[in-house]
């Protein structure tokens, strides 16, 4: 974990007393409105591209006003982002004192495939994971808030895209998350809510989304709702929404909380 002390500006909102949840898939910092995009614009995958830092700007700015930010295609730093690590500029940007990585797939300077956690509450305690498959490159983090029955476990995730693969991932995760009193699974599953796999990891935990149809894929006509934030019955959704702007291929997706009076995450 890394404090990120030269914070951009201070966190505000309007919604006192709620826990503020955000998932985003960023894309690298490619800016994607149309399929065609993906071919005309395969070698920003590859090679730096002047567009790419507006892009986290704008992003950035999207993710001011929430507690914790999970995000997914990030790099950590390579070639293809002027090896600038996009998760610490996002939270340097968004003002978020606190930010977290786990690089899942090394191209040696071409390409670090990375996921990310921005947070303005110290988490007590991080754990960097490896996800089971086939292919090695997935991979997640949990961070603890609090401790014993007040305790908020946060795994943020971007799963496979082999249904097999992601079932053999939901059932790790699913055990990671066995003895957590209070839970918050979230990312990209690449699954919709009805998938097998899912229904399967409903079945072997608490977890429940509150609205299951919100669909965030891709963002100029979404169709599919493959990103998720799912909850432990005991938190209580307040608000849950896709934003409706994104200059990535996913929407973003958001929830506000209302976190039981024993767990001791401070809320502003």
């Amino acid at each position: 974990m890394v404090s990120a002390t030269e914070t951009a500006s201070e966190h505000s909102t309007d919604r006192s007393g709620l826990f503020r949840l955000l998932s985003y898939n960023i894309q690298v910092g490619i800016r994607t409105g149309t399929f065609r995009q993906y071919v005309t614009g395969g070698w920003k995958h590859i090679l730096p591209h002047r567009d790419r830092l507006r892009t986290l700007a704008a992003i950035a700015d999207q993710m001011r006003g929430y507690d914790l930010v999970a995000v997914q295609e990030a790099d950590a730093g390579s070639l293809r982002t002027g090896f600038l690590g996009q998760t610490e500029y996002l939270a340097r940007r968004g003002g978020y004192p606190w930010w977290i990585e786990r690089t899942n797939r090394r191209v040696g300077r071409l390409a670090q495939h990375s996921i990310g956690a921005l947070s303005r509450t110290q988490p007590e305690r991080i754990e960097r994971f490896a996800l089971p498959g086939r292919v090695p490159g997935r991979g997640g983090i949990m961070m603890d808030f609090g401790s014993g029955e007040g305790r908020l476990s946060v795994v943020v995730v971007h799963l496979a895209l082999g249904r097999q693969t992601r079932q053999q991932q939901l059932d790790f995760i699913a055990d990671l998350i066995a003895d957590s009193p209070h839970a918050v699974v979230m990312g990209d599953f690449n699954a919709p809510h009805g998938a097998p796999e899912m229904r399967r990891f409903f079945a072997r935990t608490e977890l429940v989304e509150p609205i299951a149809e919100l669909n965030t894929w891709p963002a100029w006509r979404p169709l599919h709702n493959f990103d998720h934030i799912l909850t432990t019955p005991e938190l209580c959704v307040e608000r849950m929404e896709v934003l409706d702007d994104s200059p990535s291929d996913h929407l973003p997706i958001a929830v506000d909380l209302t976190l039981p009076s024993a767990c001791s995450v401070p809320v502003t």
